[in-house]
């Protein structure tokens, strides 16, 4: 009898093992996307100029996918330059090879295609994409990539009504080689002309119904302006930055800076009547506005006169601001376990990176530094020159964890780490405006907002129990941002300024995080697509 009680344990055991590993290898849903990128006609300003295309859109086709999807995005290059595509705050779990820069991508040829094909690994939240080749974001080429929570987790807030996403952008009417001909001459970059949602100026409109809450995703896709948003006689409530649920505050209005995402709930509850939507920009002489309408169903009560838009140079407002958004630490995010049960601030710091921009002459033209390097792009990707051990690429001693004193030169800057190092980093600002800062391959918490010089006795001032997790932070003129992250994911990763003129004339830098062993666990080989180009040769 006891034999018999064995055996069929083991049996049992040996099916439910199976069964285990048939779920645990059935794959997740895939999603596939046939993307042109064309030049076309686009009219934000009602008078007809040229912009950048996808699939004939202007923004390009919006990607709605769930947690763990892969995505499957053809991309056919119909412009006559080459092109990258890069992910905006997808982690890119294990295929570096898909983030879609110069470090870890050779560029995409004119009438050429190529595919990438990456999951969306354990993400929720709203995201964006963009070409993120030359100054073609200037012109278009950019679009929204929203991430859903899986039915089986639940989300920390009532269902909403509705999903409304809204795209915030400055615009140039001189266009993107314009642009960068005038950077390459050394001059900056102008004032923008006008600010977009959705690609226009104005008439846009968003209707829900009396009494229903809405779900608003907004993204600053933008590459030189700071924005606030607000919706006329509503208040919003803060749920999502980035990939990450917050303390649900409530606020009229809220800063959104270059690169970022936010997601607000907000309830219809007013008269009903139509009310302005306002995206203003930040820090700017004159002020720039674009606005929309959110539309009562049922109403025929137009907008009445636009409100005031905020104080503009409120810099010390737009920090406190910042401070209040915080992590929700009983929230699940695209697992079950809480948010809070990871314990940043008990970590123990291995390296401290301070890195300070600034804008200087480098053979008589302006340039953008960062520890006094002016980044400059090889003709081989990092990436490939790391994987094949193709020397004269790059060095680890082009620059420096802290600034030094010295001349600013050109060079290719990458800081190498070791895999599941726990990193201190603290970007810090010298220059009258307002910067934005952006990391592939991760998020990270930050833990402090100051003004003047860091010192280490600022540590004192850092969150280190719900400080937001996000992968784009502002740093405000004269002043300081520190950052902890957890650098566990294997590849070459794009440290840059959101600042698209600043990142063009060397704002940015690469991190390797590396270790010894070739896994397919901790990084994926070279994909079979895989373009070469410089001193990198097909295998």
């Amino acid at each position: 009898m006891k034999r018999d009680i064995s055996i069929q344990f083991l049996v049992g055991l040996v099916g439910w093992l199976s069964f285990f590993v048939w779920v645990n290898n059935a794959e997740d849903p895939y999603r596939y996307y046939d993307w042109a990128v064309t030049y076309g006609t686009i009219a934000p300003l009602g008078v007809s100029q040229k912009g950048i295309l996808i699939n004939g859109m202007f923004p390009g086709p919006p990607i709605e996918a769930v947690t763990n999807d892969n995505l499957i995005v053809n991309v056919i290059n119909k412009l006559d330059e080459p092109i990258l595509i890069t992910w905006n705050g997808v982690k890119q779990r294990r295929t570096s090879w898909q983030d879609g820069v110069l470090g870890t991508n050779c560029p995409i040829p004119p009438n050429s295609n190529w595919t990438y094909k990456f999951q969306l690994k354990d993400q929720i939240g709203t995201f964006t994409y963009f070409l993120s080749t030359l100054m073609h974001r200037a012109s278009g080429g950019f679009g929204a990539l929203n991430i859903n929570q899986r039915s089986v987790i639940s989300i920390p807030y009532p269902t909403p009504d509705g999903d409304f996403t809204l795209l915030v952008s400055d615009w140039f009417n001189a266009g993107h080689k314009e642009l960068q001909r005038q950077l390459d001459a050394g001059n900056p970059l102008p004032n923008p002309d006008v600010l977009l949602i959705n690609g226009v100026q104005k008439s846009l409109s968003f209707t829900g119904i009396i009494g229903k809450t809405y779900k608003f995703r907004i993204s600053n896709v933008g590459i030189a302006t700071s924005i606030n948003f607000k919706i006329q006689g509503h208040t919003m409530t803060l749920i999502e930055v980035e990939g990450a649920h917050t303390l649900q505050e409530v606020y009229e209005s809220l800063d959104v800076h270059v690169g970022q995402s936010v997601t607000v709930l907000v309830t219809l509850n007013g008269n009903p009547q139509d009310y302005y939507i306002i995206a203003s920009s930040r820090f700017t002489k004159p002020v720039f506005t674009a606005t929309a309408v959110l539309h009562y169903a049922g109403s025929n009560t137009p907008v009445s006169a636009l409100p005031p838009v905020d104080p503009n140079f409120r810099l010390h407002w737009s920090m406190k601001q910042a401070r209040t958004i915080r992590l929700n630490l009983t929230a699940n995010a695209a697992r079950p376990n809480p948010q809070g049960s990871y314990h940043y601030g008990t970590i123990p710091i291995v390296r401290t990176l301070i890195l300070a921009n600034a804008a200087t002459k480098i053979n008589d033209k302006l340039r953008y530094t960062v520890n006094r390097v002016s980044y400059v792009d090889p003709t081989t990707p990092l990436k490939l020159a790391d994987w094949f051990n193709i020397s004269g690429v790059f060095n680890f001693n082009t620059i420096k964890d802290t600034p030094t004193a010295g001349p600013s030169f050109l060079g290719t800057s990458v800081i190498g780490v070791i895999l599941h190092d726990f990193v201190e980093i603290v970007f810090q600002n010298y220059e009258d405006t307002v910067q934005s800062w952006h990391t592939d391959g991760t998020s990270f918490y930050v833990v402090g907002y100051g003004n003047g010089t860091w010192t280490p006795s600022m540590k004192k001032r850092y969150n280190l129990v719900d400080g937001i997790n996000r992968h784009t932070v502002q740093v405000y003129p004269k002043s300081w941002t520190a950052i902890l992250v957890a650098l566990d994911n294997k590849g070459m990763w794009n440290f840059r300024s959101q600042n698209w003129s600043r990142r063009y004339l060397g704002q940015q830098l690469y991190v390797r995080v590396w270790n010894d062993e070739r896994s397919l666990f901790t990084e994926t080989d070279v994909p079979p697509n895989a373009l070469f180009c410089g001193k990198a040769k097909k295998p």
